[in-house]
């Protein structure tokens, strides 16, 4: 990197070029072997904490969603040149660490840089006098959090969340945001807290190791201080270049913090996602002085970076036993990359869900948000119990006003410990939840709906109301646990309106629905995933204890763990674990009047495939810049493995757009090939379910027209087809403080139009914003 472009320097540089090719041509310099690639992915590779007590420990997190090699890797500090370390490992696993022992001691107030094989710059830190004593670390997210001094025990080799302070000093809120090395070679920096912090005498470095720090007032004299909330912007004096690195120190001399970027990674920017806590990505428009577009991207140029798994980390507590999945799927035909953000952050304590007949800490499966309260979160754990979840500090705990440690459950009469595996929030506001067997006689299945009304007071509660379907599956009913354990697994509340807004017919009648025809099930129907076969199962859940069968559903998957209506897309919802590649599938009303898998998508590459059994969206009135909450469970709090900072963990968070997203936005390609399988099959190869006989009045396909459709329904068909609409008028609504405006045209009867369907109004086909 130039640090003059004064005439004397080109003249140096010239004649210099012109002694080497005279040596070249002359073959009195030998050719050099080239030098070893950087290795891709090296840029996402952080410093997360360093000691100078004991052993002078530094612990290395890879941020990345690759795994990144450090063979033959280097270090130094203050006062001696690059040395060799031997690491507990040559690769850094994806959210993963690695330590190692300096080769030489370190300071009181000292600097550890980090060095590729090549020679690069992938990171620094710097301390004033004991701030690394007991250790100095990354605290807010491992690899992105703010660099303060510990007060706890050091965590080399896990993550830093239990050493870390209960709050975080004023000036480590401020962060690298924005760097551009594309022109101005512009830094941008964020307060992300509270109150403003002075920046006068502070001094950022880039990764030439000959630069001396250049004050922050030097390159902008009005640059002396960062409101709560606001913008620096700054150009450097040192020149960035398109590899290169940027390191801010305080007053002190500590390190605030660092980014890297590979080849081109900050052209034309390189702008962290979100605004002072996500991850880097290179951005399609420069925003220097604002917030960050976070349109481009992943990887800081090149380096494969699909997001950034956050939070997390935390000792196991007694008891706690992670267990990792079996028998992984692949993704259904066509499916779709996540069209939420790219980052998801660990939204629980570590090791948050045990209890009397879970000790172990797993199985947390079913989750729904509260439609009447999006702050709330309901969660079911499949040893009995139900969880009523409220945000605190980011994460996802126990309401201890309705019960800091949940409340278990019970079948009628207060038998049993229902295997409760999913559950919804009906219309009337109470929790319906599904059993699939009874955990005290688990070779026998219990497919059970039951009704419990969560202002019920005391620690156990009792249903309401129970419908039991188990007679429905007799495939299910073969004396083996492992059977009996494939009844239902999720459940969605679907509302009447929905339903007759978009014209499903009914199966039942073969004309379109009309809920009057059953007046005693309430204002919608109950679609039950069932995990044999990946059908959905609707029912009519009638007030005087008994049940109306619609039909089932065929979702595309082999398997179903969760289901949920989300008023956002208007569709339904039908997520399956690793057992179908992490994939999540939206169904609509077709043109027929059945219900039929409309989109497929996959998770965001950053998740772990394990059996992440529960999904829920939160309502769209949550939104914000156009995206809500999504939050998924892990059944075996397994996460990435041993020593990750998943590891432990129940509930993932990350965003989906506000509404549905268009299918323009990019076409079907694979995503990340299955890692892991789900659980060991003792059954021959070939082997596939058996279906179970039809009996009268029993449940069809509903996705295929039964047989012996009455005149009515053909009736209903014909109209269909003959009708047109020449062009509807504007249709406006608006969406999380968004306002779409559609247009939309149906050909005529020969064309190959659809009539329009006011409730299924889609956006025109552009990327979500």
């Amino acid at each position: 990197m130039p640090t003059s472009h004064s005439r004397t320097g080109v003249a140096s540089v010239c004649a210099a070029a012109l002694t080497f090719s005279g040596l070249v041509a002359t073959g009195l310099l030998a050719a050099q072997p080239a030098a070893a690639a950087d290795p891709a992915g090296y840029q996402n590779v952080r410093i997360n904490e360093v000691t100078s007590s004991n052993n002078d420990t530094v612990e290395l997190y890879n941020t990345g969603s690759t795994a990144v090699s450090i063979s033959g890797w280097k270090m130094s500090d203050d006062s001696f040149s690059p040395q060799s370390f031997s690491p507990s490992a040559g690769t850094i696993p994806a959210g993963g660490f690695v330590t190692f022992n300096s080769p030489k001691g370190l300071g009181d107030s000292d600097k550890v840089v980090i060095y590729t094989a090549d020679g690069t710059v992938v990171d620094r830190v710097d301390w004033a006098t004991n701030a690394a004593k007991p250790a100095m670390a990354r605290c807010g997210g491992d690899g992105t959090g703010a660099w303060v001094t510990t007060t706890t025990a050091t965590t080399f080799g896990a993550a830093n969340a239990s050493g870390c302070p209960s709050s975080i000093p004023a000036a480590s809120r401020v962060r690298i945001n924005e760097v551009t090395s594309d022109g101005a070679d512009t830094v941008e920096l964020y307060n992300g807290g509270t109150s403003a912090v002075s920046i006068g005498s502070w001094k950022y470095v880039d990764n030439d190791t000959t630069h001396s720090a250049v004050s922050i007032s030097s390159s902008s004299p009005s640059a002396t201080s960062i409101p709560a909330g606001g913008y620096v912007t700054f150009n450097s004096t040192l020149g960035l270049g398109a590899n290169d690195s940027v390191f801010l120190v305080d007053n002190n001399g500590s390190t605030v913090d660092s980014v890297t970027w590979a080849a081109a990674g900050a052209s034309p920017s390189d702008e962290r996602c979100a605004d002072g806590t996500g991850w880097f990505r290179t951005a399609v428009t420069a925003t220097p002085g604002s917030a960050n577009s976070c349109s481009g991207s992943g990887g800081g140029g090149g380096g494969g970076q699909t997001g950034q798994l956050l939070g997390g980390g935390g000792a196991l507590t007694s008891g706690c036993t992670p267990e990792a999945p079996g028998g992984t799927g692949s993704n259904p035909v066509g499916t779709l990359a996540w069209p939420g953000g790219a980052d998801v952050t660990i939204a629980d304590n570590v090791c948050a869900f045990t209890t009397s007949t879970g000790p172990e800490g797993r199985d947390v499966s079913g989750l729904a948000f509260d439609p009447a309260n999006p702050s709330v979160l309901w969660a079911a754990k499949n040893k009995n119990w139900l969880y009523k979840l409220v945000k605190s500090s980011g994460k996802w705990i126990p309401d201890a006003s309705w019960s800091a440690t949940g409340k278990q459950i019970r079948f009628a009469g207060g038998s049993g410990e229902p295997d409760s595996e999913g559950l919804t929030v009906g219309g009337n506001g109470h929790l319906y939840v599904t059993s699939e067997r009874d955990n005290t006689n688990n070779t026998v299945p219990k497919d059970t709906i039951m009704e419990f009304d969560p202002a019920a007071t005391g620690s156990t509660l009792t249903p309401i109301h129970q419908w039991d379907m188990t007679s429905q599956f007799p495939q299910l009913n073969t004396g083996s646990k492992d059977d009996a354990n494939l009844g239902f697994e999720g459940v969605g509340y679907v509302p009447d309106s929905w339903l007759t807004a978009n014209g499903w017919v009914d199966p039942l009648t073969g004309a379109a629905y009309n809920p009057a025809n059953y007046p005693l099930h309430g204002a919608g129907l109950y679609f039950a995933g069932l995990e044999w076969d990946g059908t959905l199962h609707v029912y009519g859940l009638n007030s005087d204890g008994t049940f109306t069968t619609f039909g089932s559903i065929a979702t595309g998957k082999v398997s179903v763990m969760d289901v949920t209506f989300d008023a956002g897309t208007q569709r339904i919802v039908a997520t399956c674990d690793n057992t179908c590649g992490e994939t999540h599938t939206l169904l609509k009303v077709n043109t027929s009047g059945a219900i039929v898998p409309d989109t497929t998508y996959a998770n965001p590459a950053v998740m772990p495939v394990d059996n992440l059994e529960g999904f829920a969206l939160a309502p769209t009135s949550t939104c914000v810049n156009g995206f809500r909450e999504a939050v998924w469970s892990d059944d075996g709090i397994y996460g990435f493995g041993t020593g990750t900072s998943s590891y432990g963990h129940a509930l993932y968070s990350g965003t989906f757009p506000a509404d549905r997203p268009t299918a323009g936005g990019g076409a079907p390609r694979p995503v990340r090939p299955p890692r892991r399988a789900r659980r060991p099959s003792s059954r021959p190869t070939g082997w596939s379910r058996p279906r179970p006989p039809r009996r009268p009045g029993a449940a069809f396909d509903g996705v295929s027209a039964p047989d012996g459709l009455s005149a009515a329904s053909r009736r209903v068909r014909r109209v269909r087809r003959r009708r047109s609409v020449e062009l509807t008028c504007s249709l406006i609504r608006c969406v999380c403080g968004r306002t779409s405006m559609v247009t939309e045209a149906a050909a005529t009867a020969g064309g190959a139009g659809r009539r329009l369907r006011t409730s299924g109004l889609r956006r025109p086909a552009a990327a979500p914003t």
